[in-house]
């Protein structure tokens, strides 16, 4: 009898672990959400910092006096709008995206939450898998959107990097624009390239 009351013992205890284990697994899930979460908020908050500031200055630029007096005035606008136009659809991804780890790390959440149900009453035992799933697709995409987002991130930075080293060319002295050929690339003696700088790939 005392043997017998010894393995339901061990067998409930071994019951138990494995019901806490499963409740646990999600919360890595969470935890990683959650940081994206965090770092697309981030994200986010310098885009808008960052569309706020182009439209100060295309406003600016809007309302000089003298236009002429402004180096590559036409060019300046043109840029910024381009500019104004990428930090814009790269806001709406990260909302987005944003949007979608939200769901994501809910559906976590209600993993848990159906592991406990499922363990205590012993009833839809395989409801929590297609939860997770569902869970996971939206990390998935989520992720897509953010490198979506990182590629739209890269051509913003080339474009302005592009203008500032046409503006640089332009507006320095013809010895020193010489020295460098199109791309911002360093030129040797011989005229071959010996190094990159800005604007270069």
């Amino acid at each position: 009898m005392l043997a017998s009351e010894i393995v339901n013992i061990k067998d409930n205890f071994g019951s138990t672990i494995e019901f806490l284990t499963a409740m646990v697994t999600p919360t890595l899930l969470i935890s990683a959400t959650g940081s994206l979460v965090l770092s697309t908020s981030t994200r986010l908050g310098r885009v808008v910092d960052r569309a706020r500031d182009l439209e100060r200055r295309l406003g600016e630029m809007i309302y000089v006096e003298d236009k002429s007096e402004v180096p590559l005035y036409e060019k300046r606008v043109e840029v910024i709008v381009d500019l104004l136009d990428k930090v814009t659809s790269r806001s709406r991804l990260l909302q987005r995206a944003m949007a979608t780890f939200y769901y994501g790390l809910g559906m976590f959440i209600l993993t848990s939450v159906t592991i406990a149900i499922a363990g205590l009453f012993n009833i839809y035992r395989w409801l929590p898998v297609p939860i997770g799933v569902i869970g996971i697709l939206f990390l998935l995409y989520g992720s897509m959107l953010m490198l979506k987002e990182t590629w739209m991130a890269t051509a913003t930075i080339k474009a302005e990097m592009d203008f500032t080293w046409e503006l640089a060319r332009r507006l320095s002295p013809t010895d020193i624009a010489n020295k460098y050929d199109t791309h911002g690339r360093l030129k040797g003696k011989d005229g071959t390239k010996v190094s990159k700088t800005l604007g270069g790939d």
